[in-house]
């Protein structure tokens, strides 16, 4: 057995990571590169690989960063199985579906620009692609174990991300022995509403890990609402708008779920509230269609043992047109729109009609990678580039890291503990200096054989 490392290595996103295992190859993820301009032209270079020769993908979750490239791989050549979650597979038809349609205006708008005697730039995939990579997915439910390559079982667990996103736990028997080997893809926050927690394991041999806030802690639940409730006091009190930059799938479903759950304490019924996202609202029509993935607290409101917590004031606008005119309203607005990190979609044109006011308040509540968007409001910059246009920064940024679908530095050592034994760990998914810092902690104080895993990295799986 031998691993091969090449997304998220080294970074956060783009997760890409081979496991050879005798004469048969398997992909874990094949993510899309996310950030400024420079990192995703990088989606253009070759694989590392060839693609024809993968046997089969091993999918964790349907978020862009673990599934985006997945239409490329096979307009390159793939044409095995993509193994993952039954949830993962509905949610990867809306946002390939999506990532297509943003390929297709990307190369219109660089042809627009390009001289004449320039090739016509292509889109990165199509429509078509993403269709094909989603008729190749095998959809799995958590628990069932299935024999996928010769002598290589794959099961499953909850990994408490978003809906459906896996822990990959993957067993390998040969003549020489066996060999577990556990993927983490994300690992979500212990206590958060919604989705379970994420599964303990309890034995593998090796582990690759990820570590995207592996050197920080989230701030706890109860203070992450308060925080949310002062937010919408101040903008109440400042009377500006509230710009929400939200994931599609997870951090929308969530955000609607407290909204919903906290109407009336935080007075809600006093602002209008958008969903400005066509493809978070296709998603939350899949989350409604998997209540069996649910924790307790929401299955019970999923059964109407309480009533749901509808937000009644909630506006679902899907089209440009009715987008556009929520930029008219000056004040009283709670806007919730993708993307996640600014660097595109509708969020980026409420900024610009927003950005520039004193009384508006932006609240983020994830993850920023290097060079978006999102990540130059969180540290600050006094003047962002929209459209070819510098707005000067007056408005009010939050970072609300208690809505992070991602585990924090104790999440992880918590789910660590459930190991019996000490695995060997390889850490991803971290910008370098958090998996050094989350690298130092579980060697010096809880004695784990742990290493930052760099792209190139190949590491020998011995059986035991």
């Amino acid at each position: 057995m031998r691993l091969e490392f090449y997304g998220a290595a080294g970074g956060v996103t783009g997760s890409c990571h081979i496991l050879r295992v005798g004469s048969h190859t398997l992909l874990l993820d094949c993510g899309m590169i996310q950030g400024g301009r420079r990192e995703e032209a990088r989606n253009r270079d070759p694989f590392p690989f060839d693609p024809a020769e993968i046997d089969a993908v091993v999918l964790s979750h349907a978020h862009l960063d673990h599934s985006g490239r997945l239409p490329l791989l096979v307009r390159q050549g793939f044409r095995g199985p993509v193994y993952t979650g039954n949830a993962t597979r509905d949610l990867c038809r809306i946002l390939l579906a999506d990532a297509a349609s943003l390929a297709a205006r990307d190369a219109e708008y660089a042809n627009r620009k390009r001289r004449q005697s320039e090739d016509p730039v292509e889109p990165l995939f199509t429509h078509e692609d993403a269709e094909t990579a989603i008729s190749q997915m095998a959809g799995m439910p958590y628990g069932q174990p299935r024999e996928i390559l010769p002598g290589l079982t794959l099961v499953f667990h909850d990994a408490g991300h978003i809906l459906g996103s896996g822990i990959v736990d993957l067993s390998y028997r040969s003549g020489d022995g066996t060999h577990r080997l556990v993927f983490t893809g994300d690992l979500g926050q212990y206590d958060t509403p919604i989705l379970h927690d994420p599964a303990l394991i309890g034995q593998a041999d090796t582990v690759i890990m990820e570590c995207t806030y592996g050197n920080r802690l989230h701030r706890d639940r109860e203070q992450t609402i308060r925080e949310i409730g002062d937010i919408i006091t101040a903008a109440r009190h400042d009377r500006g708008n509230i710009l929400i930059p939200s994931f599609a799938i997870g951090r929308s479903q969530e955000l609607l779920y407290q909204l919903g759950t906290h109407h009336e304490e935080w007075e809600l019924d006093r602002w209008s509230l958008f969903l400005d996202s066509p493809m978070a609202i296709q998603a939350t029509r899949v989350y409604w269609e998997y209540p069996h993935l649910y924790d307790e607290e929401a299955t019970k409101l999923r059964r109407a043992e309480n009533p749901m917590p509808l937000v009644q004031n909630l506006r679902l606008t899907a089209s440009v047109e009715d987008s556009m005119a929520i930029n008219r309203i000056k004040s009283g607005a709670i806007i919730i729109a993708g993307s996640g990190m600014c660097n595109g979609g509708r969020i980026v044109h409420h900024l610009k009609h927003n950005v520039w006011r004193q009384g508006c308040h932006v609240l983020i509540p994830g993850y920023q990678a290097r060079g978006t968007l999102g990540r130059r409001l969180v540290d600050g910059e006094a003047a962002i580039r929209i459209h070819g246009r510098d707005y000067q920064v007056r408005a009010t940024i939050h970072t609300v890291g208690g809505l992070s679908a991602h585990a924090d530095r104790d999440d992880l050592l918590r789910w660590l503990s459930g190991f019996r034994a000490r695995p060997r760990i390889f850490l991803v998914h971290g910008e370098p200096d958090t998996a050094a810092a989350f690298r130092d902690t579980l060697v010096n104080d809880h004695g784990y054989d742990a290493r930052v895993a760099e792209p190139g990295l190949t590491a020998e799986l011995l059986p035991v």
